[in-house]
């Protein structure tokens, strides 16, 4: 596969991890987007279309479950892939929100390596 036509957009609010997963997969060959807030989240991602999206659940503006939404209410969104980042552990409402709007995998932050989330993107892009 090809990364370099690949287009992965991150949103995180967390500047940390926003910096370590966008070097990380810059590094990996993709083109990274990235947004700190739900709001840019969606805008970017309505605009440019990315092959995959990490979204992060807890965030200013417009959390990740209301982004997830209001994506999925676009012709385009509606199939987009995206994987969940979140520190939220056993929240039942959020899951099941999530469920409904066709996310099935879930990254808790405190659990996740980056190799686990690199090789998870890999497998989803191809």
């Amino acid at each position: 596969m090809n990364t370099i036509e690949k287009t992965i957009l991150v949103v995180e609010d967390e500047e940390t991890l926003l910096r370590l997963l966008v070097d990380e997969f810059t590094t990996e060959g993709y083109r990274v987007l990235e947004a700190k807030n739900g709001v840019e989240g969606l805008a970017i991602a309505l605009k440019e279309h990315p092959d995959l999206i990490l979204l992060d659940i807890i965030m200013p503006r417009l959390d990740g479950i209301a982004t997830l939404s209001k994506l999925r209410e676009d012709e385009w969104g509606k199939t987009a892939r995206i994987l969940i980042l979140t520190n939220l552990e056993g929240d039942a409402e959020k899951t099941i929100k999530a469920i409904e709007n066709g996310v099935f995998e879930y990254f808790v932050k405190s659990r996740w390596t980056l190799e686990s989330l690199k090789k998870r993107v890999k497998e989803k892009l191809q």
